[in-house]
């Protein structure tokens, strides 16, 4: 489908790409990974005709549409969240047009034999197959069905794009996009706007995507759902996975310990070689036989071990003050902002060394809480009371951008080091890998994940022992985020979580607690804990969009009449035999997901057969879940 030979990028003295040659091809799901910094936008700009490579060469199929979420906002603001969807089917529309025109001058013509008739019929039959990517008759069910999984309700579809939030603005880009099926689909960090519950969908409309994806993310549960292939940027080099998140990250290791062994034992090799020469060239009558070994050893093809980037933050916290057992007691919060409730009767309590997760659909109140909690923000009624000895420390979730943009890096923290620590000020930015004259950069230069390691090491310059994280992971790579998880693990103080990144909460929290519909909901447990049981109480869909058929079936049930005994005993029947054919199809699931969790799976020959299965079976699932639900529902309404 799109193929790029032997690409070079080079800025100045810096070369980000070199000789780099991979092919993506029809349905490919790939996650394009790298640290920041080492060219994945630069190569969606590349793919997308953005931007031109220094040398190469870029071969593209005929016709193929390409679609990139871009990181600014295209639409227009004036218009409604169902306008800028709709627009998606602008395309459609013109193909129709085109349609019509191209079947007027086939059924006109009469040379049937002639390039024009040929190139006539070429034309017909791209478009047709243009136009069968589309069910034209369902442009307002998709449109639902798409703005429904992303999160937005049925009554703000009208609402328009100027009255919302510019996460909520960005989420009706990513819509459009999808509405769009372009054949090669483009997603820079789509999972920066969502909630967990819109994350879940999109993984699930992306495995059921019959075009090619290609994603860069840093959200590793989301890769690890999505990529059947892996495609990573190390070192101006591309290294290409054919095989999923889990099982890339097992055989890169692999690659790595054969690579330093098979090394090591050259090296070992070369140098007992060299010192067989030398002492040979030493004896005149073996000079002959030295010069030999020489020409030889020069021959050998000699292994390169590819250079491991070991730049990573190096985060220690320093020791923190015992506080009292009881940090902080809120009672009956209530917050409004004019006429729209956010928070209602909410009662929070937080002892020492509790790990606590905020999650929840994004306008839920999630920041508004911490806010309060933290007495940055006032609630409109409530109270909330603190114990004693407490030194809070506070990451916002735009605090990368309230750093100020005139100061350089060093000026920055030595201004705002307190007393004691500003004669380890480089100290802590050398950690934060700000070395050398890295320290003189002006803030205003910085990218979004070097701004955020800049705030973290603003935050620890000073014991915590109560930590408010809100969405710290928004600017950080897959490795920096797993260093800030493991100081974090290790951390004694109380902390408190903000984050849709299910990967990073998972373990990392005991308490979970579920701001939903102006309440709060505990679930003590851990992330993972938490949808889990969501996904019992709500029969796996986690606040999930209904179909227009579920939504039909349900407003006609509340309009019948009640049933009658034998109509309950039998629906009660239906019911169960529902629910032994959900236990069957969990079971079979699960043995399927233990052999894919084999590493050696993907080399079995009937792996393609045993996954296609795996998501029949999910489907099928979901169809059994959607039954068991209305014949639930006739029940309660009877």
């Amino acid at each position: 489908m799109i193929q790029l030979q032997d690409i070079r990028i080079q800025y100045g003295e810096r070369v980000l790409f070199k000789q780099v040659s991979f092919q993506i091809n029809p349905q490919d799901k790939i996650a394009l990974i790298g640290r920041n910094g080492y060219g994945k936008s630069t190569l969606f700009s590349i793919l997308s005709g953005e931007l031109s490579p220094d040398d190469g060469q870029i071969s593209q199929q005929k016709g193929i549409r390409l679609g990139l979420l871009p990181q600014t906002l295209t639409i227009d603001p004036e218009k409604t969240i169902r306008e800028a969807a709709q627009e998606a089917f602008t395309e459609v529309v013109a193909l129709e047009a085109e349609h019509h025109q191209l079947q007027k001058s086939l059924e006109e013509a009469t040379d049937y034999e002639s390039q024009e008739y040929l190139d006539l019929l070429e034309a017909f039959h791209l478009n047709l197959e243009r136009l069968n990517h589309y069910e034209v008759g369902s442009m307002d069910k998709k449109i639902e069905l798409v703005l429904k999984g992303l999160g937005f309700d049925v009554s703000v579809f009208d609402k328009p794009i100027s009255t919302l939030s510019g996460g909520w603005q960005m989420r009706v880009e990513l819509a459009k996009l999808l509405l769009q099926q372009p054949d090669l689909l483009l997603l820079d960090e789509p999972t920066n706007h969502l909630d967990i519950e819109a994350i879940i969908w999109l993984e699930e409309y992306i495995n059921e995507y019959p075009n090619a994806v290609v994603v860069i993310s840093h959200d590793r549960a989301f890769l690890r759902n999505t990529a059947k292939r892996v495609i990573e940027i190390e070192n101006s080099k591309v290294y290409d996975y054919v095989m999923n998140y889990d099982r890339y990250l097992v055989q890169k290791e692999e690659v790595r310990t054969q690579q330093e062994a098979a090394f090591k034992n050259q090296q070992k090799e070369i140098a007992e070689k060299e010192k067989t020469i030398k002492r040979f060239m030493a004896k005149a009558t073996k000079t002959s036989m030295a010069q030999s070994m020489q020409k030889q050893l020069d021959k050998i093809d000699r292994i390169e071990l590819d250079a491991v980037d070991q730049k990573e933050m190096n985060i220690r916290f320093l020791p923190i003050p015992r506080s009292s057992r009881t940090v902080l007691k809120a009672r009956n919060l209530h917050k409004s902002f004019g006429k729209k409730k956010v928070l209602s009767g909410l009662d929070v309590d937080l002892e020492r060394g509790d790990r606590v997760a905020i999650v929840g659909q994004n306008g839920q109140g999630k920041t508004t809480l911490s806010k309060i909690l933290l007495k940055k923000l006032e609630a409109s009624e409530g109270q909330v009371e603190y114990g004693t000895q407490l030194a809070i420390g506070y990451y916002a979730q735009n605090q990368s951008d309230l750093l100020e943009d005139q100061a350089t890096i060093l000026e920055f923290m030595e201004l705002r080091a307190p007393e004691g620590m500003r004669t380890r000020v480089r100290s802590l930015l050398g950690a934060f890998m700000f070395s050398g004259e890295d320290v003189e950069k002006k803030i205003k230069v910085l990218s979004g994940g070097e701004r955020a390691r800049l705030a973290f090491a603003h935050l620890l310059m000073q014991p915590i022992n109560l930590l408010v994280l809100d969405e710290p992971t928004n600017h950080l790579d897959l490795a920096s985020k797993e260093v800030l998880k493991e100081a974090l693990l290790d951390y004694e103080g109380t902390l408190v979580v903000i984050s849709h990144d299910r990967d990073f909460l998972a373990d990392l929290t005991t308490k979970t607690l579920e701001l939903r519909d102006h309440k709060m909901h505990t679930y003590l447990g851990d992330v993972n804990y938490f949808l889990e049981k969501r996904a019992m109480d709500d029969l796996r869909s986690v606040a999930m969009y209904k179909s227009d058929q579920d939504l039909k079936a349900q407003e006609q049930q509340k309009k019948n009449p009640e049933l009658t005994q034998d109509e309950i005993k039998s629906l009660q029947k239906k019911v169960k035999s529902v629910e032994k054919k959900i236990f069957n199809f969990e079971n079979e699931i699960r043995t399927l997901e233990l052999k894919m969790a084999d590493p050696e799976f993907y080399n079995l020959p009937d792996a393609t057969m045993h996954s296609e299965q795996y998501h029949k079976l999910k489907r099928e699932l979901s169809e059994a879940e959607n039954e068991w639900e209305a014949l639930v529902d006739s029940l309660e309404n009877s």
